[in-house]
């Protein structure tokens, strides 16, 4: 005969429930913190990669301070957002450091700041930069890059400003460009930039400041400029470009 259970005892026995909820719950809890310190990981390994590829610190900035000890957020140069604790910020600038940019830092997918002016890196720049698709305001100043300017800058589509004075980069201002309908600023003065200005750039409606000086530019300056009617800095001073042009009542150098 089959014995039936009464209702007091199915109800007075219900504690298999708590533990389980307590058990998804804490398993749960693990996986976020699991994938928030393998992602902060990510960000630690790319910036060693860096620090891997500097070959001169002079004032051992990194030498000293970027250590798997501390946090990656509080290293030198290095800063994290608040709400995602990742790395938002790199700005590791007048430092007089010489290395290369390694291909990881293509890795740091929160990156919206990236500041290395004035010091010596030098090589190519790696296409895993085009990973990230947050940058804002990226500054390669006053160092020593060279080969063309990459295309893929296009790639940033929320890019407000891009400095790459004073480099060694060759060949012409990759059409490209034009994409970046956020840019602001665009400073590419002082390298061995030739060609034409392509009419692509006057598609950056939102550009304030523009300086090409100091290249080999050449044919006429485009009249497409003039649909630049934010711009309030223009400098195309000592280039090739064949005739004279006066552009509204901006600072303007043409050469």
């Amino acid at each position: 005969m089959m014995r039936l259970t009464p209702i007091s005892n199915l109800m007075a026995k219900p504690s298999f429930l708590p533990p389980f909820m307590f058990g998804l719950l804490f398993a749960t809890f693990g996986v976020i913190l699991s994938a928030k310190y393998s992602s902060i990981t990510v960000d630690q390994s790319a910036l060693l990669a860096l620090k891997s590829h500097i070959t001169h610190d002079p004032h051992n900035f990194l030498a000293t301070n970027w250590s798997t000890s501390t946090s990656v957020c509080s290293w030198i140069g290095v800063t994290c957002g608040s709400r995602h604790h990742r790395v938002s910020a790199l700005n590791l600038s007048s430092m007089d450091l010489t290395g290369t940019i390694p291909s990881q830092l293509g890795n740091l997918s929160f990156l919206a700041w990236f500041e290395i002016h004035q010091n010596s890196f030098h090589g190519s720049l790696p296409i895993e930069l085009t990973n990230l698709r947050r940058m804002k305001y990226l500054d390669f100043g006053n160092n020593s890059f060279n080969g063309e300017i990459p295309s893929w800058f296009g790639c940033f589509s929320k890019l407000q400003r891009l400095s790459l004075y004073l480099n060694n980069f060759i060949g012409v201002i990759p059409s490209t460009l034009g994409n970046l309908s956020k840019l602001e600023g665009l400073n590419l003065g002082w390298n061995q930039i030739s060609g034409r200005i392509p009419n692509s750039l006057f598609k950056c409606k939102e550009m304030k400041f523009l300086s090409l000086h100091d290249n080999s530019l050449e044919g006429s300056i485009p009249t497409g400029i003039g649909n630049l009617t934010l711009l309030g800095f223009l400098d195309l001073g000592n280039n090739h470009f064949k005739g004279k042009q006066f552009l509204r009542h901006h600072p303007i150098s043409i050469g």
